[in-house]
C-alpha cells in the first residue's frame, strides 16, 4: 500500500466519520462475530442473523469478515452491515450459490430451500477469484433526524468499501437488494455499479423471492474509493455525539 493510498483512506474516513457524527451516530468496527450475533440479538424485530455471519454456522473471524454497526446517542443499535471474504477460485458465483443457497435464501421464502436456486444476472458467470460479499445492511428510518434520507446510507457503504478494498483487494463485491429497494434506487444510495434482477427459483419452477444482484468489480471498487466524499445534505439541525472507530486485527 503506497502512502498516497493511506493518506487518502484517512482522508476519506475522517471526512465519513465526520459526517455521521453530525447525524449523531457512534461507530463501531469489529471482527469478532460472536459479539456481532451478541449485537444483532438485541433487533428482535428482524430476521435471524443470516448464516453467512453466523459463527454457529459458519467458519468467519478476522481473517475474512468484518462488521459495522452504528448507535445512537442513547446508545441504541440503529445500523448494521457485515462483509465476507470468499475464495471462488475455480468456480463461478452461480456455482457457488448453487453449492450454498441455504446461507443465502430469505428465511421463509420458500416450501423447500433443498430444491430452491438463485437465476438470472449475467454475473453470476462472471464474478470469480477473490470475492466480497455485502450483506446484513440495515438502517431504520426513525431516529436520528431521519437518516436515510439524510443520506446516511451512502456514507455507511462507502465506510465499508474503504475498509473492504483495503483490506483486501477483492476482484469483485456483490450483494442482494430486494426488489421493492432496487425499484426506489437503494443500489444507488449503496455505491454499486451494476444492478441485474434475479429470481429464487424453487420447486415446480415456482418463483419464491424476487432480489437484484448488484456487484462492482475491483476498478469499479477502485473508482469509488477514489472519489471525493461529498458532504451531507442535511435538511435540519440534528444532534451530535462523538463517534469512535474501534481498529480492525486482521491477519490479512
Amino acid at each position: 500500500m503506497s502512502v498516497r493510498s493511506i493518506v487518502d483512506m484517512a482522508d476519506n474516513i475522517s471526512g465519513i466519520i465526520r459526517g455521521l457524527e453530525v447525524l449523531g451516530m457512534r461507530v463501531e468496527v469489529g471482527d469478532d462475530f460472536s459479539v456481532y450475533r451478541s449485537y444483532r440479538s438485541f433487533c428482535t424485530d428482524r430476521s435471524e442473523l443470516s448464516p453467512v455471519f453466523d459463527t454457529t454456522c459458519s467458519f468467519i473471524d478476522e481473517s475474512n469478515g468484518f462488521w459495522i454497526c452504528g448507535f445512537d446517542r442513547d446508545d441504541e443499535l440503529v445500523h448494521t452491515q457485515a462483509a465476507r471474504l470468499l475464495d471462488l477460485s475455480g468456480i463461478s458465483l452461480g456455482k457457488h450459490l448453487d453449492m450454498h443457497r441455504h446461507k443465502y435464501i430469505v428465511p421463509d421464502t420458500t416450501p423447500d430451500p433443498d430444491l430452491t436456486f438463485f437465476s438470472g444476472p449475467e454475473a453470476l458467470k462472471s464474478v470469480t477469484g477473490s470475492v466480497g460479499y455485502h450483506g446484513d445492511f440495515w438502517l431504520p428510518a426513525r431516529g436520528l433526524g431521519g437518516p436515510r434520507s439524510q443520506g446516511a446510507t451512502s456514507f455507511l457503504s462507502r465506510l465499508l468499501f474503504e475498509i473492504l478494498h483495503q483490506a483486501w483487494r477483492p476482484d469483485f463485491v456483490f450483494a442482494f437488494v430486494p426488489k421493492q429497494l432496487a425499484a426506489k434506487g437503494a443500489q444507488l444510495r449503496y455505491g454499486y455499479s451494476h444492478c441485474e434482477p434475479g429470481k429464487w427459483i424453487g420447486p415446480d419452477q415456482l418463483v419464491t423471492n424476487e432480489e437484484y444482484l448488484v456487484s462492482m468489480s475491483a476498478s469499479d471498487i477502485q473508482n469509488v474509493v477514489a472519489s471525493e466524499v461529498q458532504p451531507l445534505q442535511l435538511s435540519g439541525q440534528v444532534s451530535s455525539i462523538g463517534v469512535s472507530l474501534t481498529s480492525i486485527e486482521s491477519k490479512n
